[in-house]
């Protein structure tokens, strides 16, 4: 795959491994403030950012990109397991004003720019539909959101291909449990804050923030047969990282930020190093 690819050609694709959890009532603000991992105090009405929840060592629980719809109504839009994530959210509301719910949703994508939505503003339509802007440097896409039930998948590979070439590494299925915020690069995205306060992990990821302790962070490459898991070697035979997640010949690793990819192997294989692609930080 080339490092600037054309994909698709703007037909609308079916997404079913996308949903959405929703965050709602006089305290659903409140509550993702405190547990999340980037500033949701910032947003306003309709505006989207990419956000996460750690657990205390500062592992990633979960991705998602987190839309305001109004002051009392939040939507987590997640390729991860979104029943799971519900369940674990709703123990820790004790008396928190709020519900915490799966929301019958159908989602789908195209490689086109949205109609109205742009950037981290996303647009509505009446009470139904909500179109996400998810374009970056290597091309345009529309997320679509819309009241009803889950649909077939089409071949949707041309959409996560972007994802990997932008960075963003919540592909469907793909355990993330292992990593930081910033092994997974994650403030190139703007996904998560050191700044806002306190939350799980925030002690973690502050500390590796100020202190400059980061060693490791995402790099995409290109190589045969690669899988998530797989581990990366250096000339020596040496385990110097991890394939995040995969698709076709790309992939995200986790390497040492000092790393030439060019000199490692996946599965007795070369590597060769691609660049992220930038535009998709909100």
């Amino acid at each position: 795959m080339s490092d600037n690819p054309q994909y698709g050609d703007g037909a609308w694709l079916a997404l079913p491994a996308i949903r959405v959890v929703r965050l709602a009532g006089p305290d659903a603000l409140a509550f993702a403030q405190a547990q999340f991992m980037n500033d949701v105090a910032a947003l306003a009405d309709a505006a989207w950012q990419w956000n996460g929840w750690l657990e205390p060592k500062g592992r990633v629980q979960a991705l998602f990109a987190l839309l305001r719809l109004d002051a009392q109504t939040l939507w987590l839009v997640t390729t991860g397991d979104a029943q799971a994530l519900a369940a674990s959210l709703k123990r820790f509301v004790f008396r928190s004003r709020l519900s915490i719910e799966l929301v019958p949703t159908s989602a789908s994508g195209r490689l086109a720019p949205p109609a109205a939505a742009r950037g981290a503003v996303a647009s509505r339509e009446g009470d139904d539909a909500v179109e996400m802007d998810l374009s970056g440097e290597v091309g345009a896409r529309t997320l679509r959101l819309s009241a009803g039930s889950e649909a077939a998948a089409d071949d949707d590979t041309a959409w996560w291909a972007l994802d990997i070439a932008h960075g963003w590494p919540a592909l469907p299925g793909v355990a993330l449990a292992a990593w930081t915020p910033q092994q997974l690069s994650l403030q190139r995205l703007q996904a998560f804050s050191v700044r806002k306060g306190c939350y799980p992990g925030q002690e973690i990821v502050a500390r590796t923030h100020f202190l400059g302790r980061a060693k490791r962070g995402l790099a995409r490459v290109n190589g045969q047969a690669l899988a998530a898991g797989a581990p990366v070697h250096d000339a020596e035979g040496r385990e110097v990282g991890q394939i995040v997640c995969a698709l076709r010949d790309e992939a995200l690793a986790v390497l040492p930020l000092d790393a030439d990819v060019a000199s490692l192997t996946c599965g007795g294989g070369a590597l060769a190093p691609l660049p992220l692609a930038d535009g998709l930080q909100r």
